[in-house]
């Protein structure tokens, strides 16, 4: 197992006592559809973790996080309302990495080196198991939606267009 799919799964571990089963793909999971190809799902039941740059002014501005349907599109606009910012965008992937722990395309929806405020789809309700990106770009691992979202500490709201 990848270095850091395995720091994942540790991390999983001794922070919410979970056992996590992390599968590894040679293709790569790093898009919704590359994961839901992988794994053999529907697009809609990736649950992709999308960080975000909310704020009044400030070019580093708070960083939070969206879980959202890999079937789905995050609307900024409705993020940046519902923190309560004038502007939301695309957090910068160096910052993401320096603050989150993870680098895109592997960001997982728990195991963050700070916590960040999230919120997740109710779409992903809909499945009786979703999949998440387990620290890089080809690993995830499956969850059961309600469980994910009482682990991320997870708002579920529906911020997509």
């Amino acid at each position: 197992m990848h270095e850091r799919a395995a720091e994942f799964s540790e991390r999983a571990r001794d922070r919410y006592g979970v056992d996590l089963d992390v599968s590894e793909f040679d293709d790569g999971t790093e898009t919704a559809a590359a994961a839901a190809d992988a794994v053999g799902c529907e697009t809609a039941a990736i649950a992709s973790t999308i960080v975000v740059s909310v704020s009044d002014g400030d070019p580093d501005g708070d960083l939070v996080a969206a879980i959202t349907s890999g079937a789905n599109r995050l609307e900024l606009a409705a993020v940046a309302e519902r923190f309560g910012a004038s502007t939301a965008s695309m957090a910068d992937p160096e910052r993401i990495r320096a603050v989150v722990g993870w680098s895109i395309g592997g960001v997982p929806p728990i195991c963050h080196d700070t916590a960040l405020p999230t919120v997740m789809d109710p779409t992903l309700d809909a499945f009786e198991t979703v999949y998440a990106a387990a620290g890089t770009p080809s690993a995830v691992f499956a969850i059961d939606p309600a469980n994910l979202a009482d682990l991320a500490d997870a708002t579920v709201v529906d911020l997509t267009e």
